[in-house]
Formats: structure tokens, sequence, C-alpha cells
């Protein structure tokens, strides 16, 4: 299974950025999209996270900022980051979950600053 993340860059406080990650491989039976992210000095921590049910749990930092969808027929997950803060500069790893097997993306880096 590999993933590919792209979409990060540079935006100013208050921009937008889409984050996209596409699944490959022997994907049958994801039950889990979610993406992390890392800051310089910090842990991994969750982002956001969809089930196959279309449920979804986001960080309180990133509520009613950011909405995570997905695309089954694609098995690709977005990210909509809306109303970018300094503080969401960090590096998004895309993760999937097959079963209780995890697979994760290289990282894909999102700095907003202006």
């Amino acid at each position: 299974v590999q993933l590919q993340a792209s979409g990060g860059g540079l935006v100013q406080p208050g921009g937008s950025l889409r984050l996209s990650c596409v699944a490959s491989g022997n994907t049958l039976g994801i039950n889990l999209m979610s993406w992390y992210r890392q800051a310089p000095g910090k842990q991994r921590e969750l982002v956001a996270e969809i089930t196959n049910f279309d449920t979804t749990n986001y960080a309180d930092s990133v509520k009613g900022r950011f909405a995570i969808s997905r695309d089954n027929g694609e098995n690709t997950v977005y990210l909509q980051m809306n109303s970018l803060k300094p503080e969401d500069t960090a590096v998004y790893y895309c993760h999937i979950r097959i079963v209780a097997s995890r697979y994760w993306g290289q990282g894909s880096q999102v700095t907003v600053s202006s």
C-alpha cells in the first residue's frame, strides 16, 4: 500500500489550502482515513479522521475550520483547511487503516505565514 499526498504550501493567515492523499496497491478493506500533523519540536497529533461510515472526528483546535472527506471510488482522502492560523504550520501526514494495519504517506509541509 502506498499513499501519495499533495497540496501543501505557503499561505497567509486566514487563507485556505486543500490536501489530498491517494492510496494505491492492495487497498481493499480501508476502514479509516486520517490526517495527522507534526510541528517542529512537537509530537505528531491527530487532526481529523473519517471512517468508512463517513463518521468524522476532529481535533478541537481545527473544529469549524477544517473538513475531512473521502472518495471511496478513488481511494482518496481530502483535508480542506480554511481560516488557517500560524499555529497550523506543520508537516501533515495522511494515514489509513486497513483492518488492523496502518500505513503512512510522506509528509506535506503546510506553512502559514505573512
